[in-house]
């Protein structure tokens, strides 16, 4: 028998691109290709890149070259771009980096098997003229689902006619009228579950909707089924994650179905905790607040996008809002949900910034008690409204006034951590590691969110596996992340004892 062809997905930039990657590795697992963690094990090294910002495609030209550097030092014969910059730059990207062998766009994805091997042979896939995927897909969501144009992180079996019954264990079976196609590539209690693609909002700085598409929902069957199937895999919390969530079911003639979709999915069995990210501030509604901040097993967690409180500077971005409006919004938030968290990302240096503006921010920063702020300093992008914006700032003046908004942030979201002293949170254990080595046992309470938000660390304990549910209380803070002691009941061995042991003494 001939040694299985191998592939490795090197992923860079948002959960979305990791559930776009865990889609491809679905579908070439279900073709026979063998999926390895390590490029240099790799026949061919698939790098599913970011197009967001320009360090981010740094970071993605840094992969593919990288990648690159393998071959003709071991098993690694081709490097393979596929992604957000991929799809955005298509040709351009393939004429100006031609260690990548090849250059996939969305509409390739349902076809990788074909693609790579053909690549991995010595042939040549043309890459595609680049296009705004906005004026791809029809108006009317009866027609969509019969549309030519890939929808990447929505793929189904049933879209495999002859799906094999045998898929490799760890894929999506076969069984069932649309389970979902998607192979796993790291362990672990968490996992991104796509709400829908594209966006139909027109920020000024933002390129995404034009190589994203526009907002199309998945149905809620197909987001209900690949949850059970991920709880089967032993996830425990699942992440929504879209473009726009508040969005989710516009579409579809129901805008209020996440509503009555977040009840259904926290229902799944062996599902603990359903986060929604991707908010944005001007779409929010009473009902979605209260099933936020109300319903079992549903984090109340606000990852909330205004980008900046000032009117002027929001309305050149073309959005919406003002400091009052957006602190009353999380007055809402709290007076249902107290210890609700919060979390946001703010953009400085836009184009006719004042200092004024950037004071209002700061007023609104230090009424928010944010738990998580990321910020980025303005820069220019291909394709959009503010790229060709009179009032541009010097670079100099826009990393200053970035280094100084940073630097408040941390010092705000440090506060916030020390208000949760005395709080009991429910932490989700992800990983455990001997103390002496490494953190010891680590998880993230309701309030924080994967990768982007701080942890827990639990102290003086031990005996807790991944995916493991605990209450603990908060005994100190390391910046943005807490440090809690686990309480007697929840079964953990805590300082050598169980609770049993302790109970008795």
């Amino acid at each position: 028998m001939p040694e299985p062809r191998t592939v490795a997905l090197v992923t860079l930039g948002c959960a979305r691109n990791e559930v776009d990657s865990e889609e491809l590795a679905g579908r070439l697992a279900a073709d026979g290709w063998e999926l390895v963690p390590e490029a240099a094990a790799a026949d061919v090294a698939v790098v599913n890149t970011c197009g967001f910002v320009e360090a981010a495609k740094k970071d993605s030209v840094d992969a593919l070259l990288e990648a690159n550097d393998l071959k003709g030092h071991g098993r690694t014969q081709a490097v393979v771009a596929v992604g957000c910059m991929a799809e955005r730059y298509g040709k351009e990207l393939a004429q100006a980096l031609p260690e990548a062998d090849g250059v996939l766009g969305f509409d390739d994805y349902a076809h990788i098997s074909d693609r790579l091997q053909t690549i991995l042979s010595g042939g040549v896939h043309a890459p595609h003229t680049p296009r705004d995927r906005r004026k791809l897909l029809p108006v009317s969501p009866v027609e969509r689902q019969g549309a030519d144009v890939a929808l990447p992180g929505h793929g189904t079996v049933t879209e495999l006619p002859e799906a094999p019954e045998d898929l490799p264990e760890g894929v999506a079976p076969a069984s069932g009228p649309r389970a979902p196609l998607r192979r796993r590539l790291e362990a672990g209690p968490v996992a991104s579950v796509k709400l829908a693609s594209g966006c139909d909002r027109r920020c000024s700085f933002c390129a995404i909707p034009a190589f994203r598409g526009s907002f199309v929902s998945r149905r809620p069957s197909d987001v209900l089924t690949e949850t059970r199937w991920l709880a089967e895999q032993g996830v425990k919390e699942i992440m929504l994650v879209s473009e726009n969530n508040t969005s989710y079911g516009k579409d579809l003639g129901d805008i209020r179905l996440l509503e009555t979709l977040l009840p259904e999915l926290a229902a799944v069995d062996g599902i603990e905790r359903v986060r929604v990210s991707y908010l944005q501030p001007a779409e929010m509604r009473p009902g979605l607040i209260d099933v936020l901040t109300s319903t079992p097993k549903v984090a109340p967690y606000f990852d909330l996008s205004f980008q900046h409180s000032a009117p002027g500077v929001l309305r050149a971005m073309r959005r919406f809002g003002d400091t009052d409006r957006f602190l009353g919004l999380l007055e809402q938030v709290r007076a249902k949900a107290p210890l609700a968290g919060a979390r946001s990302n703010f953009i400085v240096g836009f184009p006719g910034e004042t200092e004024q503006d950037l004071a209002e921010l700061e007023r609104f920063l230090t009424g928010a008690r944010l738990d998580a702020i990321g910020v980025f300093g303005y820069s220019d992008e291909d394709g959009t409204e503010a790229a060709s914006y009179d009032g541009k700032l010097p670079e100099d003046v826009v990393a200053e006034r970035l280094a100084h908004i940073s630097r408040l942030a941390e010092e705000l979201t440090a506060q916030r951590a020390e208000e949760r002293l005395g709080e009991t949170v429910e932490v989700l254990v992800e990983r455990a590691e001997d103390e002496d080595e490494g953190d010891g046992v680590v998880g993230r309470a309701a309030h924080q969110a994967p990768e982007t938000d701080g942890q827990v660390r639990l102290a003086a304990s031990r005996g807790l596996a991944p995916g493991r549910m605990v209450e603990a209380k908060v005994v100190a803070t390391e910046g943005v992340d807490l440090v809690a002691e686990v309480l007697a009941t929840a079964g953990a061995v805590v300082d050598g004892a169980c609770p049993g042991e302790e109970a008795a003494r």
